[in-house]
């Protein structure tokens, strides 16, 4: 097999390595697709070189190619999405309890199952109904996505907030009402205005993983609302705007730590995928090989306009 691995700074080289054997527990898949997660970028950035080389990606699909003892549920040849680590490499071994069959006629770009999970998984969390107002902070893949799925919920209004025009426009056709950049948002969005009826939204997702971000979508939430962490918070420090404790707002802190409750939610994303009402196609922009992992990450680091998301196929 090969498999992608970083050796330094934005440094990875591609070596072969002995196939792997799947475990009582575990399937063993050839990757299809895995795509390249922000989540990644860090230690792509900062990996020294020193010690063992780090090995990345775990938004997978890919084709079963052997199963476990006790994974006899899953037959050479299925094509499945799930949670997995080691994911730059021809094969992968995947926990068979975490695997869920892709939707058939979805190509494997468009299938990843961990991504959406983790939104929809997050999105469940904040009571989110018909009629109410909805905002989502933060356009790039993950908001695209939250825009996706908080649609389906029927809305009564669902606004998109990022300082990107290209973002914004990609919002609309996803599904947004209205959007704005951040320093044009009305003041009817973001500040009590004294009416009797409060514009602002009742549920803001948080999606850009920056401190800035974090305070605008703060600053929209109404009293007694709910304001949902979906962003990648890990530099610096994300600061609590007390006002949001003078507000009673609710917060939710996105990530989910449960692979339980990730696979349930994986479930019912893959439902959206089959019956074409989440559709990764307008967020997959760019496709990548596995030698060509560091351009992939550079791509994902610039984040030029045309920019979404990126998946290394093989």
């Amino acid at each position: 097999m090969k498999i992608s691995q970083l050796v330094g700074r934005r440094t990875s080289e591609v070596v072969t390595a002995d196939d792997l054997v799947p475990a009582d527990h575990q399937v063993l898949v050839e990757v299809l697709a895995c795509g390249v997660c922000t989540s990644d970028l860090g230690p792509w950035l900062t990996h020294d070189g020193a010690g063992s080389p780090v090995r990345l990606g775990h938004e997978m699909v890919g084709r079963v190619a052997a199963a476990g003892r006790d994974a006899k549920r899953w037959r050479p040849g299925d094509v499945v999405t799930g949670l997995g680590g080691d994911g730059f490499a021809t094969l992968a071994v995947m926990d068979a309890n975490a695997v869920l069959p892709v939707p058939a006629g979805i190509e494997p770009a468009h299938a990843l199952g961990e991504p959406v999970a983790d939104l929809e998984e997050a999105l469940s969390r904040t009571g989110i109904g018909p009629g109410d107002r909805v905002a989502v902070v933060g356009l790039g893949f993950m908001g695209l996505g939250l825009v996706q799925l908080a649609r389906r919920h029927a809305p009564g209004l669902l606004i998109g907030v990022d300082p990107d025009p290209a973002r914004r426009r990609r919002a609309l056709t996803l599904g947004a009402d209205l959007v704005f950049a951040p320093d044009t948002l009305p003041e009817e969005y973001r500040a009590d205005t004294g009416r009797a009826t409060d514009a602002r939204p009742a549920i803001v997702l948080e999606a850009t993983g920056a401190t800035g971000g974090l305070r605008t979508a703060g600053g929209m939430v109404r009293p007694f609302g709910t304001l949902c962490v979906v962003g990648y918070h890990h530099t610096g420090d994300a600061m609590m705007d007390m006002d949001l404790w003078y507000k009673a707002v609710t917060i939710v802190n996105g990530f989910c730590p449960d692979r339980t409750r990730l696979v349930a939610a994986m479930r019912e994303s893959l439902g959206l995928i089959a019956e074409r009402r989440f559709s990764y196609e307008p967020l997959i922009t760019h496709r990548f090989g596995l030698e060509d992992i560091d351009e992939a990450f550079r791509t994902l680091e610039e984040a030029g306009p045309d920019f979404v998301k990126g998946v290394v196929l093989f």
